[in-house]
């Protein structure tokens, strides 16, 4: 496909979708009890330096509560894949994670690598910097590469970055991902500047339509987190917070924005202070 074909397509499907946004109704409310929310989580941890034991408590935890999927490095893939063995949790790995810069032809080998060690499905970070910079092109040749290394192998999971896109990239990011064959689009690594939101959410799935999977990832801790994000279209939840969700932890979860009140303790009371300064 051309870069012109590419950018006239994603040119009237932005169009498309910038119109038509907001106008369709939310997605009905569907009751959500807490366990039967185990089948949209992918329990997730992908810290630096979690140890083997952390990733093997994960696994453990995932079979318990029959999660989705186990998503972790793919340094960790073959250990996870060989603890789920059986078990109906898939393993999943993410590629080029967490920023996503490297050449596409890095990108598909780390993908091959991972599908080679047992992973069914791979979440790969999107070229951003491709996309600020509008380059199409390397964009879709990025993705695509990824999906030719593990076709009829894994699922294929868009990480697209919201918190660094406009709303105009996002759904052109969305569009892309369809385009070059992805199964999924996902919000973000958790890595970044921001996760998850009810409204992006919204907008990914009017851009890629009904029948794509859609990925709320970074900053769902709560059951109502979790619920919300499924209300607004999400078909998939990662999280390292899957036990406490489907534990029906309601609770709203205090977030520090900073303010700057706090001295030696948060004045909402139910936050820890670690710092001395804002």
């Amino acid at each position: 496909m051309s870069a012109i074909d590419i950018n006239e397509i994603i040119r009237q499907v932005t169009a498309e979708i910038c119109a038509n946004y907001g106008t369709d109704s939310p997605t009905p409310a569907n009751e959500y009890s807490p366990a039967s929310l185990a089948k949209y989580i992918d329990h997730t941890l992908l810290k630096p330096d979690a140890s083997l034991n952390d990733i093997r408590k994960v696994c453990d935890e995932a079979k318990k509560h029959n999660f989705a999927s186990v998503c972790v490095n793919t340094n960790y893939i073959k250990f996870v894949a060989d603890a789920l063995e059986g078990s109906g949790v898939t393993p999943c790995g993410v590629v080029g994670f967490p920023l996503g810069a490297m050449i596409p032809e890095a990108k598909a080998a780390e993908a091959l690598c991972a599908v080679n060690s047992g992973a069914k499905e791979v979440d790969m970070v999107i070229n951003v910097g491709a996309v600020k910079s509008g380059d199409w092109k390397l964009v879709h040749r990025d993705i695509e590469g990824v999906v030719a290394a593990t076709r009829g192998r894994a699922i294929v999971k868009v990480i697209i970055e919201t918190c660094l896109l406009t709303d105009e990239e996002k759904v052109k990011a969305c569009a892309i991902s369809k385009l070059a064959g992805a199964h999924f689009v996902k919000t973000s690594t958790g890595f970044s500047t921001g996760g998850a939101t009810v409204e992006d959410v919204r907008l990914m799935r009017q851009a890629v339509g009904p029948e794509m999977g859609l990925k709320a990832s970074g900053g769902v801790r709560t059951y109502e987190d979790a619920v919300n994000m499924l209300k607004a279209g999400a078909t998939r939840l990662g999280t390292s917070s899957g036990t406490k969700i489907v534990s029906g932890d309601g609770a709203a979860e205090h977030r520090c924005v900073n303010c700057g009140a706090c001295k030696a303790v948060c004045p909402s009371g139910r936050a820890t202070v670690i710092k001395g300064l804002y």
